[in-house]
């Protein structure tokens, strides 16, 4: 899963009480029209956040992305879900799925919480060959390996975790959970053994699993013939600082853009609190795995501070990614979880809180300080943009450009070279409405900065800790960056120099703000190759 429980607010009782009245108020007055991939009913009291090209419940709260996988030319994720409420609690596996990774299907609750136990992050796998026996030859299963955090009454200390198996005959539309449960614990105990993810080893012929002890910052590595008995094989270490957890390790291999057939090893990692944009936020580490040890190269990733660190996303909305396990194509596809534990129990959306980051797909880029892992929309995202809504070749721009504003709210691509010039910055204003200030994507020349403020964009005022400026090295490239941006009714996603930066950030604009501008300061700068792209309608 996961993570620990959030921080209660102060004012629980009252934001509760407001909660359940704003969801009464929802269910009574919000529009009703079709929403997904089959039509279903959408109903919000902010329907104006409601995102139209990311996965998001109908209802009730979301956080981490769990067990993904491709079967039968079907994307599923499971995440994790309170079925009851919109707030963190009563931890559950929700369950959507996809043929195009924009379009999505809601499914009843996979993994119900029991009396019995809560069922944190995990991981499913098909199990094509019926290795672990749970299915038949003609009907191989589905098998999800999850985290159970015992109750009381359930024989094992309460909060104590766990992992555990459960598995589908019909391609996830139903669970049984192993009564061999648990199939794997530490002893002693542990509050915080959890994020089982499972991956195939092609060299030995079995399976890989990761998983945490959170607060003592390890990786713990073990393997399986039969996904149902493991084998430890080693702890993989790194500096963290005090009061930091480790959650939702992964081990993936990545190709090496430009160099057909080579891949390396790469550890994923979240941690809260500890990200580069404060809050939580996801390190990896590139190295070398034997089929027992990982082993870090890189010394850029195994710094002590955020600086010294490496990071697959630079915004502060950007959780818990993991890979969608048997997706077709070489390069994995992740999806995670679009907000931050610093504020996600105070987003203000109802009768839903929390959604996923647009899948992506992840590449190493080689450079001259060593190989950074990028990530891009994926090919089936890729493939959902419509033709240029407006298009230009080039337009010079010293002040303010005004674009023509979009005649609806929704989702689209917003995609431009930026060459500064003598420019101190050069931007693209997102949300704009009669000219009044929205959110900005913007090139700092000076510093050599991409800079996203979502500052202007909406109500920040929910809490003190949702940030507003954003900002990473970028080095232009023949004196230009390219920036490709995904805007959605709730949120922006930055992509530059094809993904070998990315900036995630959750907006919130007030209703009706469409309006776009080019924007430089300083001097003038160039914007070639300008379009606006409609997504995910």
């Amino acid at each position: 899963m996961s993570t620990t429980t959030p921080r209660q607010p102060t004012h629980a009782v009252a934001v509760a009480v407001a909660s359940l009245l704003v969801a009464v108020l929802a269910v009574l007055l919000a529009p009703r029209g079709g929403s997904g991939e089959d039509g279903g009913v959408s109903i919000a009291e902010t329907p104006h956040w409601r995102p139209v090209a990311h996965l998001t419940p109908q209802q009730n709260w979301m956080n981490d992305p769990n067990g993904l996988v491709y079967v039968d030319g079907r994307y599923h994720v499971f995440y994790q879900h309170n079925p009851h409420g919109n707030d963190w609690g009563n931890m559950s596996w929700g369950h959507s799925s996809s043929t195009d990774l924009v379009r999505w299907k809601e499914h009843p609750v996979a993994l119900p919480a029991t009396r019995e136990e809560e069922a944190f992050s995990g991981s499913v796998v098909y199990d094509r060959e019926n290795r672990s026996g749970l299915g038949t030859a003609e009907n191989p299963p589905l098998v999800a390996v999850y985290t159970s955090v015992f109750k009381e009454g359930s024989g094992h200390e309460p909060g104590t975790q766990a992992q555990s198996v459960a598995w589908s005959t019909d391609r996830g539309e139903t669970w049984q959970r192993h009564t061999g449960n648990p199939v794997l614990s530490l002893d002693p105990p542990s509050r915080h053994f959890r994020d089982p993810k499972v991956t195939w080893y092609p060299q030995g012929g079995y399976w890989v699993l990761t998983t945490v002890v959170a607060d003592d910052h390890v990786v713990k590595l073990y393997r399986s013939d039969d996904l149902l008995h493991w084998d430890f094989l080693s702890d993989f270490r790194a500096d963290a600082p005090e009061g930091v957890l480790w959650e939702m390790p992964e081990l993936v291999q990545v190709p090496v853009e430009g160099q057909p057939g080579r891949r390396e090893w790469v550890m994923l990692l979240s941690v809260n609190p500890g990200g580069v944009a404060g809050g939580s936020g996801m390190r990896y580490f590139t190295g070398t795995f034997d089929g027992t040890t990982f082993e870090a190269s890189d010394e850029r990733s195994t710094g002590p501070t955020p600086d010294e660190q490496t990071w697959l996303d630079h915004g502060p909305d950007f959780y818990a990614a993991t890979s969608v396990s048997h997706a077709p194509g070489e390069r994995p596809v992740v999806i995670g979880w679009m907000s931050n534990w610093a504020y996600a129990a105070d987003v203000p959306t109802a009768p839903w809180r929390g959604s996923m980051a647009i899948p992506r797909e992840l590449v190493l880029h080689r450079t001259p300080t060593g190989l950074v892992l990028g990530n891009h929309p994926a090919a089936p995202v890729e493939r959902a943009v419509g033709g240029p809504e407006q298009a230009l070749a080039r337009v010079d721009v010293d002040g303010r450009r005004e674009l023509a504003p979009l005649d609806r709210e929704g989702a689209y691509w917003v995609g431009a070279t930026l060459r500064p010039g003598d420019a101190a910055t050069a931007a693209v204003q997102l949300f704009g409405r009669g000219g009044r200030e929205g959110a900005r994507v913007s090139y700092d020349r000076t510093a050599g900065e991409l800079v996203v403020q979502r500052a202007g964009s909406g109500p920040a005022a929910f809490t003190d800790r949702f940030g507003t400026r954003y900002r990473v090295p970028v080095p232009l490239e023949d004196g230009r960056v390219r920036l490709d941006v995904l805007v959605d009714r709730g949120s922006v996603e930055v992509f530059a120099h094809g993904g070998r930066t990315s900036v995630t950030t959750l907006a919130l604009p007030e209703a009706g703000t469409t309006g776009l501008a080019l924007l430089s300061d300083g001097g003038a700068s160039t914007f070639e190759d300008v379009s606006v792209r409609a997504f995910g309608s």
